[in-house]
C-alpha cells in the first residue's frame, strides 16, 4: 500500500496546487470536525453562509477553509456534501451545520461545503428529504460556481458526496440535469445509492420500476467520471444494480464495511449508530482506501 502512496506522492508533489493535500493513506491522525462560527470565511474555520438570492431568510451553506487555503494561493479541490435525513435513531439531525462526511473524506484539506435542501417556502432549510427539488438543485447551479470562483478552488477537483439521504441525492439532485451533473469531478457515497430500492410515501421513489427508469437517466449522466460507492453493514447491492443498468463500470470503486470494527460499539464518542458519517475521522484500512482513491483522482487529473 505504502508503495502506491509513494507513486502517487510523487506524481502529485510537483504540482504546487496539490503538494499540500496528498492525503497519507496510512496516517494515525484522529480528526475533529472544526466548529461553526460566526464570521467571515478564513482559513481553518468553518462558517455559515447566506446566499444573496437567500438574503433575509434562514436557507444557508456552510463553507471551511483548509488551513493552508490563501485568496490567491496554490488553488486547492473543493468537496462538496449532502446531509442525511433527520433520523433520531441514526443520530442523523439532517441539518446543514451538522453534516461531518466531507471533512473525513478530504482529511481537511480541501475546501469543504455543506449544500442545502431548500423548504418549499424557500425560506429555510429541510432537514428530511428534498424540499422544492428545483430550488435545491438551482441552489447548487447558482453556488458551486460562485463559491470556486470566489475562494480560488480547483474548477478541475470540484467532487460531491452524500451520506443517507445524501448518498441518494449525490444523484438525483446532482446529476438532475446535463447543467448540475457538469459541474462535478468525481463523487462519493456513504450508506445507500439511487435507485438500488424503493422508498415507499414519497412521490419519486416509489414505484421501483418507474423510479429505477428516471435514476437511470441521470446515472448515465455520469459519463465515466470517477465515483466511490462506500457501504456499512451488509452488501446493499449497488454493484449489482449498476452493472444491470450500465453493464460496465471501470470508474466505479466499491468499499463495503463495518463502521462498528473502527469506532466501537455504539452508542460512543463518536458517533450514535453504525448509520454514521464520521468513519473516516478515525485511522482504519477502510481510510486508507478512501484517501487512496482521492489521491488516484487528484493524479489522474493532473495527468490531463
Amino acid at each position: 500500500m505504502r508503495g502506491l502512496f509513494g507513486l502517487v506522492a510523487s506524481v502529485l508533489v510537483g504540482f504546487s496546487a496539490y503538494g499540500a493535500v496528498v492525503l497519507d493513506e496510512e496516517s494515525d491522525q484522529v480528526l475533529e470536525c472544526p466548529p461553526l462560527e460566526n464570521g467571515t470565511p478564513k482559513a481553518g474555520k468553518r462558517v455559515k453562509v447566506t446566499a444573496p438570492e437567500f438574503a433575509g431568510t434562514e436557507v444557508f451553506h456552510t463553507l471551511y477553509l483548509p488551513t493552508r487555503w490563501t485568496p490567491d494561493g496554490p488553488r486547492l479541490p473543493i468537496i462538496f456534501e449532502y446531509t442525511g435525513n433527520y433520523f433520531p435513531r441514526s443520530g442523523s439531525t439532517g441539518r446543514v451545520e451538522d453534516a461531518r462526511l466531507g471533512f473525513g473524506l478530504s482529511g481537511g484539506r480541501f475546501l469543504w461545503v455543506s449544500l442545502p435542501y431548500v423548504n418549499g417556502n424557500l425560506r429555510e432549510n429541510q432537514v428530511t428529504w428534498w424540499g422544492n427539488v428545483e430550488a435545491t438543485v438551482q441552489y447548487a447551479k447558482t453556488n458551486v460556481p460562485r463559491i470556486v470562483a470566489k475562494y480560488n478552488a480547483d474548477p478541475s477537483a470540484v467532487f460531491l458526496c452524500g451520506f443517507s439521504r445524501g448518498a441518494i441525492g449525490v444523484n438525483f439532485l446532482g446529476l438532475h440535469d446535463d447543467v448540475v451533473a457538469s459541474l462535478w469531478t468525481g463523487f462519493i457515497t456513504h450508506d445507500h445509492f439511487e435507485g438500488v430500492r424503493a422508498w415507499g410515501r414519497t412521490d419519486w421513489g416509489d414505484p421501483l420500476s418507474k423510479y429505477r427508469e428516471e435514476a437511470g437517466r441521470r446515472l448515465r449522466r455520469i459519463k465515466g467520471r470517477p465515483y466511490l460507492v462506500c457501504q456499512s453493514g451488509k452488501e446493499y447491492g449497488t454493484k449489482a444494480y449498476l452493472e444491470s443498468e450500465l453493464v460496465t463500470i471501470p470508474n466505479f470503486r466499491f468499499l463495503n464495511f463495518d463502521t462498528e470494527s473502527i469506532q466501537g460499539s455504539f452508542p460512543n464518542t463518536y458517533a450514535k449508530s453504525a448509520h454514521n458519517d464520521t468513519w473516516a475521522y478515525l485511522p482504519s484500512s477502510v481510510r486508507g482506501e478512501t484517501w487512496r482513491w482521492m489521491n488516484e483522482v487528484l493524479a489522474s487529473i493532473q495527468n490531463r
